[in-house]
C-alpha cells in the first residue's frame, strides 16, 4: 500500500463551486489518511478542522502605505514556502490559477528544488472571465504552463482552455463530486420552519453572481401559471439585496425565501421538490448534481459544461440561456406531471451515485497526485 501524502490546497474561501469541491476534496483525502493542510486568508466554507489529518494555516495580509491596493499573491505564496517546508509537502494543490498557482509556482522557486510538485485545477473563471483580459491572460497562460499537473472539471472547460490560451499542455479532466449527507430534520419539520403548507418548492443555490442570471430565475417564478402555489427557495451564498427590487416589480414577495450561507443544506435540499439554475457560464454545475443526488430533477441552461452532468430529458430539461419562455413551459409540465418529476429524480439520482460519487472522483484525483510525482522520480532518476 502506498505511503499517505502531505497535500497542500489552497481555494477560494467563499461560497462558491471551487470552494467548495476544494474543501470536500481535502476532508475526504484527510479521511483516507492522508495529511491535508490548507492555506488561504480565511477558513474555507464547510471546512471542518476537528476533522483529523486537516489542517489551516491563516494568511496575514498587512496593508503598507507604499503599495495602494493590498497584496495577496506575495504574502500567499510565502505562507506556501513555509508550510511546505515545515511539514515537507508532496503536492500544492491550487485551485484556479490566480492568485493561487501563480503563488504555488514562486513558493516552489524560493524554495529551491523540485518538491512541493504544484497542480492547477481550473473551475472556470481563470478561462470564461479573465482569460479574456489581457492583464491576466499572459500569467494564466504561465501558471498552467509551469503547473506539473492541470485539471478541468469538464471536457467544455478542458476544450475551452486550450483554445483561449493557445495551450498544447494535458489537462486531465476530473469531474466534481458530491458526498450527500443524511438530513438531520425531517422534511415537515423543515417546510414548517420555512411557512409552507402544500407548495411546490423550487430550490436555487449559488454565489448569486451576475453570471448565474438570478433575474431570468425570478421571471421565470413569477410567469409560471401555478405561481400562487409555488415557493422558490435561495440557498444564498452572496448579497441578494440587488435583486429585491425585481422581487418586488415582479409582486413575488410572497413567493421568494432567500436563505444565506447554509451549512445544513442536506435539510433544504431534501425538503425540496425541483431544482432550478440559469447560469450563463457554468463550467461544471456543482449545485445541480447537489439537487440530482437527492432526487430531484432539474431545469438549467445548457451552457459550458452542465450537460456532461444532466442529461436533456431524462435526468431534468436543459435550455438555451435566455430561453425564459421554455423554462417556464418545462416548469409548469412537471409541476403538472408529478409522475415524470419523480422519473427524472430518480434517474438523477441514479446518474449522479454512478458517475459522480466521492469513492471515484477522490480515487481518480488521488492516481493523478502519484502519477505527478512518479513522473518527478522518474525524471530524476
Amino acid at each position: 500500500m502506498p505511503p499517505p501524502l502531505k497535500i497542500g490546497i489552497t481555494c477560494y474561501p467563499s461560497v462558491g463551486g471551487s470552494g467548495i469541491l476544494a474543501t470536500e476534496l481535502g476532508s475526504q483525502l484527510a479521511q483516507r489518511g492522508h495529511e491535508v493542510h490548507f492555506i488561504s486568508y480565511e477558513m474555507p466554507f464547510r471546512l471542518d478542522t476537528s476533522q483529523a489529518n486537516l489542517f489551516f494555516h491563516p494568511v496575514n495580509i498587512n496593508e503598507y502605505e507604499l503599495f495602494k491596493y493590498p497584496d495577496y499573491t506575495l504574502p500567499l505564496s510565502v505562507k506556501m514556502a513555509e508550510i511546505s517546508q515545515q511539514f515537507g509537502l508532496d503536492i500544492l494543490h491550487a485551485h484556479y490559477a490566480v492568485p493561487h498557482a501563480v503563488a504555488a509556482i514562486l513558493a516552489r522557486q524560493m524554495l529551491g528544488g523540485d518538491r512541493p510538485r504544484v497542480i492547477t485545477s481550473l473551475h472556470g473563471t481563470d478561462t470564461t472571465l479573465l482569460g479574456k483580459d489581457p492583464n491576466y491572460q499572459p500569467i494564466i497562460k504561465h501558471a498552467i504552463e509551469c503547473s506539473e499537473g492541470v485539471t478541468a472539471v469538464s471536457q467544455s472547460l478542458r476544450e475551452q482552455t486550450k483554445s483561449t490560451f493557445g495551450i498544447e499542455k494535458e489537462i486531465e479532466v476530473i469531474h466534481n463530486f458530491f458526498e450527500p449527507r443524511e438530513p438531520t430534520k425531517t422534511r415537515q419539520q423543515v417546510r414548517e420552519e420555512l411557512g409552507l403548507e402544500d407548495e411546490f418548492l423550487v430550490l436555487h443555490m449559488s454565489n448569486l453572481r451576475p453570471p448565474k442570471r438570478i433575474d431570468h430565475l425570478l421571471k421565470i417564478v413569477a410567469s409560471s401559471r401555478h405561481r400562487d402555489r409555488l415557493k422558490l427557495l435561495i440557498l444564498a451564498g452572496g448579497n441578494f439585496a440587488p435583486y429585491v427590487p425585481l422581487v418586488k416589480e415582479l409582486g413575488l414577495e410572497k413567493q421568494v425565501i432567500v436563505k444565506d450561507y447554509v451549512l445544513d443544506i442536506e435539510n433544504y435540499l431534501n425538503t425540496s421538490d425541483l431544482g432550478l439554475y440559469t447560469s450563463q457560464h457554468e463550467s461544471f454545475g456543482l449545485s445541480i448534481l447537489e439537487c440530482m443526488f437527492y432526487g430531484h430533477a432539474v431545469l438549467t441552461t445548457n451552457a459550458g459544461g452542465i450537460l456532461e452532468v444532466v442529461v436533456n430529458g431524462e435526468t431534468g430539461f436543459a435550455y438555451d440561456v435566455g430561453d425564459t419562455e421554455s423554462f417556464v413551459k418545462g416548469l409548469d409540465f412537471l409541476i403538472e406531471n408529478q409522475e415524470k418529476l419523480r422519473e427524472m429524480g430518480n434517474a438523477g439520482r441514479k446518474r449522479a451515485g454512478d458517475l459522480f460519487n466521492s469513492e471515484r472522483i477522490v480515487g481518480h484525483y488521488l492516481d493523478y497526485y502519484r502519477n505527478i510525482l512518479s513522473d518527478d522520480e522518474s525524471t530524476s532518476s
